[in-house]
């Protein structure tokens, strides 16, 4: 008795649930009007930080590419979702938005190490920086990224993912802001012109924090790695508490796209024991308990055998 299962789940589980959960009207136009107006004063900030010679504005600037890109992503990952799979694509065009995380969290990566370097120069000899002006584009900033939190709350945002991760990137951008503005009232006011680059450096460690996060996240999901919320011992000891299933083995999970799980894997059951029983029951608890709606579980008893030998042998060869 042998029981090849390719759940459906990513049509009714995350197919539908992933337009449903990412692709509202709503989220989209909050999205756009938000990387609009995020792009809108990164391009300020970098011109703002030339003229006024602040490296504090510049590093804002840095995180607010970063903003820029997270949005970007998320509107990506809307078009792409909507896009259905093909021969040559089974699973469509999700991994995209990972490429693209990946090349955001290196290039932010680069900017941070620019920052601390320039950082490092500027503390040595501090420049005079026109701090007065720099206060004025550091505050529109401060409210542009305001303006852009209050669009994003506006959205679907205690249920989106991505929606609510987008805002938390603008609500570290905002520290970066209202950083730029007490650099700019130090240097105003008492002529500290090390405020500048000491700040702008406190800046480049909040970039680089979210930065490593992302590249980390995104190296794992493309090698193909278990997701971090998910563990493996727990997902096999809740299979092997189901009645009759006997070994759990090439138990496989990874992630194609953010908040798209997959899971395959091997389950030998007593002989006497239906299989699509223990399939209903397995698929049920991966889904409600790990979240894992698209599955492929192949359930086999003892007169399966792989390749000429056994399943015990198989089992011996290649798991504890």
């Amino acid at each position: 008795m042998g029981f090849g299962h390719a759940h459906a789940g990513h049509d009714h589980g995350h197919g539908h649930g992933h337009t449903h959960h990412h692709g509202r009207t709503a989220d989209r136009k909050a999205l756009l009007l938000a990387v609009i107006i995020i792009t809108a004063f990164f391009i300020v900030e970098v011109i703002g930080g030339i003229l006024t010679n602040s490296l504090a504005l510049l590093s804002d600037a840095g995180h607010m590419f970063s903003d820029s890109s997270a949005l970007f992503l998320s509107l990506l990952a809307l078009w792409f979702a909507s896009r259905p799979p093909s021969p040559q694509k089974t699973y469509g065009y999700y991994r995209f938005e990972i490429l693209a995380a990946l090349l955001n969290g290196v290039t932010l990566i680069l900017i941070s190490l620019f920052i601390f370097w320039e950082s490092w120069q500027r503390l040595q000899n501090p420049p005079q920086v026109a701090s007065v002006p720099m206060i004025g584009i550091a505050t529109l900033g401060l409210f542009a990224n305001i303006a852009v939190a209050l669009i994003l709350m506006r959205g679907d945002y205690k249920q989106n993912l991505n929606i609510r991760s987008a805002f938390l990137h603008v609500l570290g951008d905002l520290l970066g802001s209202a950083g730029a503005i007490l650099a700019g009232i130090l240097m105003w006011q008492f002529g500290w012109y090390a405020a500048d680059p000491l700040i702008s450096a406190i800046v480049g460690i909040l970039i680089l924090i979210s930065a490593w996060r992302v590249t980390k996240e995104s190296v794992n999901i493309l090698m193909e790695g278990v997701p971090s919320t998910i563990d493996i011992a727990a997902v096999t000891e809740a299979l092997l508490a189901i009645p009759g299933v006997r070994k759990v083995y090439d138990l496989h999970v990874w992630t194609v796209t953010s908040g798209f799980d997959s899971l395959s894997c091997h389950l030998l059951v007593d002989d006497e024991v239906s299989g699509y029983e223990v399939l209903n029951q397995a698929l049920a608890r991966l889904e409600t308990q790990f979240h894992i709606m698209h599955s492929t579980i192949q359930i086999e008893n003892s007169t399966v055998k792989h390749g000429h030998v056994s399943f015990e042998k198989h089992d011996e060869g290649h798991h504890r």
